[in-house]
């Protein structure tokens, strides 16, 4: 079968056997090798004199002449080694060592060469060994060229695509899209024609070109994800059909008046915000994100209270039973004096108890439901809907928030996550929400104290959890796997197995993990509450929520296999009483981790450990900050490349408050980069 006009086998230079290679990469039309960008850039173009080389990190360029010539095989080794003088007679050599190089007997005296390699410095001077060469004819001048580098595969080499690319460029350059950025925008920046930053980002003559290329494609990438949480927000503000609630006089004070505790600055702000927000009638989307134990689930009571005078029910959903049942433990208590009762709508609940619940939500006499995924399932329904709270918001999927909030009618919500995202991150992963931050704790929490330790001392820190048992607290000790061979890591299994049989033997030990069935699960858990564990073997499945005012002491095992933030949340589960508490934090005695992990021993700032975990591992790899959209950046970096993003972000408020629809011309290729989008393809031909 003969490839079609956009296949890759239609390309020159692309065999069969090669163009297998490049779909093996995800390339599989000319379109898609346009779009593969080179990552970096290797600079051929000027040679370093011989006097300067090993100066220099990385690689380097020479060219001389041959003045002699060294060949030897060793077992299975060829290693060659040209004594070479450079244009400036300074001496150096150029080494090869390795299997089937093929420059074995093909150099001699006299030759002119261009090498490239990395520099070592010797007594007989700097030795390039080298990666790259090229032969020179007598009395040619070496012209180099900023070679780009691709991401590669084990059979696909870049110099291969790079080769691919420069024999077909015009042909590919004919395929260059209408361009996102209109026209007037990219003119305002100084960015080129599409077709001129493809040409400069695949065969730049200089550095700097390729890097005012690589700026304008993060532009484009940047002002598509900024125009879409646009066009989410203007669609939000269209619809204005939520209750437009009404805030009795002295509410405050007798919410206030009901709790045991006084409210923090930062709580008392969160509620004016989810307060305001929800007497319009465009429905609030608000992130409310706060630290370990800074008082969420108590600015979503005030938001449950006001919905109640108003006569709108609330629904809270939360990743887990467990934490959905503590939510409920949490609630009831605060809203009873207000005359606000607690529905339970969980899968595991009896039949019956689970009729009762829905019926008495359907009727309206039932003013709040907290529930896990139970919540959206058919014969769960509501009389008057209008307030939706979703915890740990990003452990649902977009569509399944979208089925609760489609309970009701336009109901407002309230996202709450205990992931402290980075201040310099917040704005563009939620760029559709407006943000509250609980930046304060609530007084009277013991702060808990961190150590790391290396694994060799293990023992010392069982004995360490062993001695707070003794004084009536309990412990968690938390693993990265829940079976052996897994990454040759600490096993949950193994790990309670010889806890149980050797190192507490006269201990209460339980385990819980992921792939215990829920009712288990909710077992071990309940039974940890209550006392009736005393060390509890488990992996993250304890990382957010569980409220154990008990657990005094925590051993995290692994813990080089972590991120910070994802430490800091494991953390957050001990400290939550009164007693003093600790969280150890062990690693292999090889490991560099110290360093790391002592971040953790100096601050028990969320945001602080955040953006130093922002800076360590990069915005993809954040626990909870992956978001629909944020999946298309293929060169930008949220973090690097902020300033950038707040000028694309700026240009998306201007193009969407002034073209709605995106109908302009100017805006056509924006618009048809949004419709390949599913989800943003609605809300261009929505009202």
């Amino acid at each position: 079968m003969s490839p079609t006009v956009d296949d890759i086998a239609g390309l020159a230079g692309v065999g069969p056997k090669t163009a297998t290679l490049f779909r093996e990469l995800g390339i599989d039309t000319a379109t898609a090798l346009l779009e593969y960008l080179p990552f970096r850039y290797e600079d051929l173009r000027f040679p370093t004199p011989a006097a300067r080389l090993g100066n220099a990190p990385g690689e380097e360029n020479a060219v001389g002449v041959v003045t002699g010539v060294k060949e030897r095989r060793i077992r299975h080794l060829e290693i060659v080694e040209l004594s070479m003088r450079d244009d400036g007679r300074d001496p150096f050599v150029a080494k090869w060592i390795g299997q089937r190089r093929f420059v074995y007997g093909r150099f001699r005296a006299g030759m002119r060469l261009f090498v490239r390699g990395r520099v070592e410095r010797s007594f007989a001077g700097p030795v390039v060994n080298v990666t790259q060469y090229a032969m020179l004819g007598e009395g040619e001048s070496y012209r180099g060229e900023l070679v780009p580098v691709y991401r590669a595969s084990k059979d696909l080499a870049t110099r291969k695509i790079g080769a691919v690319v420069k024999k077909n460029l015009s042909r590919l350059l004919a395929l260059v899209p209408k361009d996102t950025v209109p026209a007037a925008i990219s003119e305002s920046r100084g960015y080129a024609t599409l077709r001129e930053a493809y040409r400069a980002a695949h065969a730049p003559d200089t550095p700097e070109e390729a890097e005012r290329a690589r700026e304008q494609f993060i532009f484009g990438e940047f002002l598509a994800l900024a125009t879409a949480a646009q066009l989410r927000r203007a669609q939000r503000e269209r619809d204005r059909d939520a209750w437009a609630l009404r805030v009795p006089p002295g509410l405050l004070e007798e919410f206030c008046a009901a709790l045991p505790f006084a409210l923090t600055g930062a709580q008392r702000r969160s509620i004016a915000d989810i307060w305001e927000d929800m007497t319009r009638d465009v429905p609030m989307n608000r992130l409310l994100q706060g630290d370990v134990g800074s008082g969420k689930t108590l600015v979503a009571a005030a938001a449950i209270v006001l919905a109640s005078r108003n006569g709108i029910q609330s629904a809270l959903m939360a990743p887990t039973e467990i934490l959905a049942a503590q939510h409920a433990a949490k609630l009831a208590p605060l809203l009873l004096p207000l005359r606000i009762g607690v529905e339970a709508v969980f899968g595991s609940q009896p039949q019956r108890a689970r009729t009762a619940a829905t019926g008495r939500l359907g009727s309206g006499e039932a003013a709040l439901a907290v529930g896990t995924h139970a919540l959206l399932t058919e014969g769960v329904d509501f009389d008057r809907l209008g307030l939706v709270i979703i915890d740990e918001q990003h452990r649902f999927g977009v569509e399944q928030r979208a089925r609760l909030r489609a309970k009701g009618s336009s109901p407002h919500t309230l996202h709450m996550t205990a992931t402290p995202i980075p201040r310099t991150l917040t704005q563009s992963i939620y760029a559709d929400l407006d943000v509250s931050i609980l930046d304060e704790l609530p007084p009277g929490r013991t702060p808990i104290e961190t150590f790391a330790v290396r694994v060799s001392r293990l023992e010392r820190v069982y004995e360490f959890v062993r001695a707070n048992v003794a004084l009536g607290l309990q412990a968690y000790v938390v693993v990265p796997v829940i079976e052996e061979g897994e990454l040759e890591l600490t096993s949950a299994v193994a790990e309670f197995e010889r806890l149980k049989a050797d190192v507490f033997a006269d201990l209460r030990v339980g385990l819980l993990h992921g792939r215990l069935a829920p009712r288990d699960k909710d077992d071990v858990m309940q039974r940890f509450v209550r006392g009736e564990l005393d060390v509890l073997v488990a992996t993250t499945v304890v990382e957010v929520g569980v409220d154990v005012p008990n657990a005094g002491v925590m051993a995290v095992l692994d813990a080089q296999r972590y991120g910070l933030a994802q430490l800091h949340q494991l953390r957050g589960r001990v400290g939550r009483g009164a007693a003093k508490s600790y969280c150890i934090l062990v690693y292999p005695d090889e490991a560099s981790e110290m360093e790391r992990l002592e971040i953790l021993t100096r601050s028990t700032d969320g945001f602080e450990i955040a953006e130093e975990d922002l800076r360590l591992r990069g915005p993809g790899e954040l626990a909870g900050t992956a978001q629909s959209g944020s999946g298309d950046l293929r060169l930008a970096d949220l973090v690097r490349d902020f300033d950038i993003y707040r000028a694309a972000k700026d240009a998306a408020e201007r193009i969407v408050s002034g073209d709605p629809q995106l109908a302009a011309a100017e805006h056509a290729g924006l618009r048809a980069l949004l419709e390949r989008q599913p989800s943003t393809r609605a809300l261009l031909f929505s009202s």
